[in-house]
């Protein structure tokens, strides 16, 4: 039976690469995957899922305006894929966490997301609050604080390079604009020597 995984962390984890590992590991066994990224995702090309390792691959995008059960449908009915792979899955909505579910239960195709627990205030994402809520396996990718625990949590940085305590949910950003921290650290705001 197909599963909805969602593998989620803080930034800087590695992420992207365990996904494109992973849809490595299907084409390099003959299978074909598909690959899909949020519109909102403007750190790369559009279209693509990159690693900051430098692996990259063309993906599929897609917006919330999109029924991802229809979507992917049209897409099995031309060719047929082992595997869906879903990039910053926290920024898909509610609904489309439905939908990725009825594609693993319906369809028989296992969906594999990969995206953020929580944003810069330590609040649920809505895609990923959803995915934690009916995923059938949650898995914990780790990155580590500069004090050396496990990062949980993520602080966004203004122009001046100090934290940021409000704004938008959603703001793209890379390394210049996030710091991964432990919870002691972000409560403390405490970016450690830099």
């Amino acid at each position: 039976m197909a599963k909805l995984y969602f593998s989620y962390s803080a930034m800087n984890a590695g992420k992207s690469t365990l996904l494109l590992q992973a849809a490595y590991n299907y084409q390099e066994r003959g299978m074909a995957t598909l690959l899909l990224v949020s519109a909102i995702d403007l750190r790369t090309r559009k279209g693509e899922i990159a690693s900051r390792i430098g692996i990259r691959r063309d993906a599929e995008i897609f917006s919330h305006a999109d029924d991802l059960f229809e979507f992917v449908g049209a897409k099995l009915a031309v060719t047929r894929h082992a595997c869906v792979f879903i990039d910053e899955a926290q920024w898909m909505s509610e609904a489309q966490v439905w939908q990725a579910a009825r594609i693993a239960d319906e369809l028989g195709v296992p969906v594999m997301c990969y995206g953020l627990r929580t944003d810069f205030q330590g609040k649920l994402f809505p895609g990923s609050a959803a995915l934690l809520a009916i995923a059938d396996e949650l898995r914990e990718v780790r990155t580590i604080c500069w004090c050396g625990k496990k990062a949980t949590m993520v602080v966004r940085l203004g122009e001046d390079g100090k934290p940021v305590e409000e704004g938008e949910q959603i703001f793209v950003g890379g390394n210049e604009s996030y710091v991964s921290l432990c919870r002691r650290h972000w409560k403390l705001r405490d970016l450690g020597p830099r």
